[in-house]
């Protein structure tokens, strides 16, 4: 009985010690992960990186991770808009993706996941940026242009056009259906006020309506819906063999 105890407590102990190393290879795999993706992404600061499952270290000798949680606080992608033209950048907020199947190629120095998914943001005043935020000519005297974008409850954005008819001022609250188009974010007006029916529907529309052109995700993953909300727009994201680094 007592050659047992004493083989369950090595036994125990050594259990232990599996655990904590384990862990220990974890935190240091996740901070080299980080410092990876920071510098093939151009972040300005390390993501958060979690690699789930347990134990780590099998999965590491199989060359492959089970499931990669990846948190990027802010992104500044390139991109490109139909409005103005030309590229610029727009800032995505708390860009959360889950990585599964994450295998590991060239001495574990790059990384690529089968499937990705995920979530993340556009504040109003980025979105804003892709439309015409600029006095335009809509007749000879009168002009448009968007001065805002607000959430203008289930689910719809609230477009602010101001419309200028000789020197007279007046802002129009425009409640509009939000979509995505393969890369792009799109914002169509539901209904005009009368009085930009009545001077012409499509020439206001080139005004309240526009999209926002989004192609250059971390690891390339891609617009997958996207909805209005009380701050900003939100976006769902998924991709399939989705480059991490390397």
């Amino acid at each position: 009985m007592r050659g047992l105890r004493i083989l369950l407590t090595v036994v125990v102990i050594l259990g232990v010690l599996f655990v904590v190393v384990d862990r220990v290879a974890v935190y240091f795999a996740q901070d080299e992960a980080a410092g990876k993706v920071q510098t093939s992404e151009n972040l300005a600061s390390a993501p958060d990186v979690s690699i789930k499952g347990f134990p780590f270290l099998t999965q590491v000798a199989s060359g492959e991770l089970d499931d990669v949680e990846l948190g990027i606080k802010t992104y500044e992608a390139t991109t490109a808009n139909t409005s103005g033209g030309g590229t610029s950048t727009i800032r995505i907020d708390d860009l959360k993706a889950d990585m599964k199947d994450v295998k590991f190629s060239n001495g574990y120095s790059s990384a690529t996941a089968a499937s990705a998914t995920g979530s993340a943001s556009i504040a109003y005043d980025q979105l804003l940026k892709a439309a015409k935020s600029q006095p335009t000519d809509i007749f000879t005297g009168v002009t448009a242009q968007v001065v805002n974008l607000s959430d203008g409850g289930d689910g719809k954005i609230k477009v602010d056009v101001k419309i200028s008819v000789g020197g007279r001022e007046t802002t129009y609250p425009v409640l509009s259906t939000v979509t995505v188009d393969g890369d792009t974010v799109k914002v169509h007006a539901d209904n005009l006020p009368k009085l930009v029916v009545d001077l012409a529907d499509s020439r206001i529309r080139s005004i309240t309506d526009f999209q926002q052109t989004i192609d250059q995700l971390p690891g390339g993953v891609k617009l997958a819906s996207v909805q209005a909300a009380k701050n900003s727009v939100e976006i769902k994201v998924k991709g399939s063999n989705v480059r991490l680094a390397g």
